[in-house]
This record gives structure tokens, sequence and C-alpha cells, in this order.
């Protein structure tokens, strides 16, 4: 949707403190960086759906089955604590030779 007097956007004032702050750094104008910005967000959020969308096919069509969170983390603890019940390596200990 088009608006062809521009858009007006609304910040806190910490956050525009800091767009004020990097327009006075660079030299750029303000509006250059809320575009740029919201373009990253916008280029971000598409592949955060596209992964997202990719994973609840994989767990719909099978390969990949889903894990309640509660066993998830039982599980969990109990490789840390086989892990640290193992016995740490020792260095080697054999005779030094110096050539």
């Amino acid at each position: 949707m088009p608006y062809p007097q521009g858009m007006e956007v609304h910040f806190t004032p910490d956050v525009e403190a800091k767009l004020h702050a990097l327009v006075t750094e660079t030299g750029r104008a303000a509006d250059e960086f809320v575009q740029d910005a919201m373009a990253g967000y916008f280029e971000e959020l598409a592949q955060v759906r596209a992964m997202l969308d990719g994973r609840y096919d994989e767990i719909t069509s099978g390969p990949v089955k889903p894990m309640d969170g509660e066993a998830f983390f039982e599980r969990l603890r109990q490789h840390e604590e086989a892990l640290l019940k193992k016995p740490t390596p020792q260095p080697f200990q054999g005779p030094a030779i110096f050539w």
C-alpha cells in the first residue's frame, strides 16, 4: 500500500536518541536508516518464516518427530551426568625423546 506523503513512525525516546546519534555520526538521513532497518527486518522475517515452514513440514510429513519438552530436558540432564562421570583423559606420560 503506497503512501504518497510518506509514513510517520513513532519511536520510544531511547530509540529516537540512537537514531539521531547515527544521523549525527554519519551524516545520513534518518529516513535512510529507518528504510534500511525495515528492509533488513522484513528479509530476516522472511527467512525465519521459511525456516519455520520447513520445520513444520518435516514434523507433519514424518522425518522429524516432536519431543516433549520435559523429556528433552531429562535426556539432556542424563547426557550431562554421563559426560561428568567419564574419566578425563590423562596426558601421555611416556619417556621424553629429544632429537
